[in-house]
């Protein structure tokens, strides 16, 4: 069995870390923003029983976690470090949700186009901070989307949206003309 190492890197949001693993956790992205949303999750739940740990989001071979307030990243982040460690070499399960390696994108034209733009441009940007985005609709030029992980509740996802996410898809797809995003 090969040797796992986790490391961490802040996100945008100072209430998120990302804990970075050399292994595959899960294809595609599951987001648990609260105890009572991990009940499929086995290492969710385990994560869950630290009183500091307010919500987790996995993505491909990372898990990120928001902390409580009153909780302070230098007095948690090894024992977390530690514990996701522990966790990904006895393989305790993320959750049994298997994504289609092959992307199916549905809607009119103008949404696939939308969809197949925050798949290949805005995903991989988004992920690297820790937080995922999915569409939701596109109506009257208006597109909607959810944000997850440590996009959800970020300080600066506002500006990642209007300035970033929003001024993309103005370019790219005629007849977006504003990007919001869905209260969780």
């Amino acid at each position: 069995m090969a040797t796992i190492n986790v490391y961490t890197e802040s996100t945008p949001n100072p209430s998120t870390m990302k804990f970075l693993v050399n292994k595959l956790l899960i294809n595609g992205s599951v987001d648990f923003p609260n105890k009572e949303a991990a009940q499929d999750s086995p290492f969710a739940q385990e994560l869950f029983k630290f009183n500091f740990v307010n919500g987790v989001f996995f993505a491909s071979n990372f898990v990120t976690i928001t902390k409580t307030e009153d909780a302070e990243w230098e007095d948690i982040e090894a024992l977390l470090k530690d514990f996701v460690k522990g966790a990904v070499e006895s393989e305790l399960a993320v959750k049994a949700v298997h994504h289609d390696s092959e992307v199916n994108f549905e809607g009119t034209e103008t949404e696939v186009k939308i969809q197949q733009v925050l798949h290949d441009y805005v995903r991989p940007a988004v992920e690297q901070d820790g937080g995922a985005i999915h569409y939701k609709s596109f109506n009257e030029g208006i597109v909607t989307v959810e944000l997850k992980g440590s996009c959800s509740g970020c300080p600066s996802s506002t500006i990642t949206l209007k300035a970033g996410i929003e001024g993309l898809l103005k370019r790219m797809v005629p007849g977006v003309t504003e990007v919001v995003a869905e209260a969780m």
